[in-house]
């Protein structure tokens, strides 16, 4: 039995405590509240403050935002089809574009909670060599390993709204 772990980083245009992320930080207990609240949602990274904004493994204005899920449909559906989209939509006020892959998905074994090297880990080797049944994205995902689908890829057919 397996998992989807999933990890995405961002660059902040700002400081947390500046005025170009005031509405970025007002959001976070809502939007990490929905995410707990979604269907198969299992667990997220997070400090004694109750967000994952103090773990920054590749520097002072990078975020890291790592989770694990039931499957790739109970995942996207909370990334693109709810309340979710609203922040997806406003990123670019917020964050810089990355000229690299910046989320990356992959199987971890059920109870497994991944640590950020591990995640960062993964999204170099997405980096490096592409998507793969070890690390890959909604528009080539792949089946856990157990599966019939663990070698074939398929495609989320969810359009980033944003």
């Amino acid at each position: 039995m397996h998992e989807l772990a999933q990890l995405n980083v961002a660059a902040m245009k700002a400081s947390l405590d500046s005025p170009v992320m005031a509405d970025f930080v007002a959001s976070l207990d809502r939007i990490n509240a929905l995410a707990e609240r979604s269907p198969g949602f299992v667990w997220r990274l997070q400090s004694d403050d109750g967000d994952a904004t103090a773990f920054r493994p590749l520097g002072d204005h990078v975020l890291v935002n790592l989770s694990v899920w039931a499957d790739v449909p109970s995942l996207s559906h909370y990334v693109y089809r709810t309340a979710h989209v609203e922040v997806m939509r406003r990123r670019r006020d917020w964050f810089d574009r990355m000229g690299a892959a910046y989320m990356v998905l992959w199987w971890v074994p059920a109870g497994h909670r991944p640590t950020v090297e591990e995640a960062l880990g993964r999204l170099d080797r997405l980096r490096t060599h592409g998507p793969g049944p070890g690390a890959f994205t909604f528009a080539q995902a792949y089946g856990p390993p157990d599966s019939d689908a663990a070698a074939t890829p398929f495609r989320i057919d969810d359009t980033c709204p944003a």
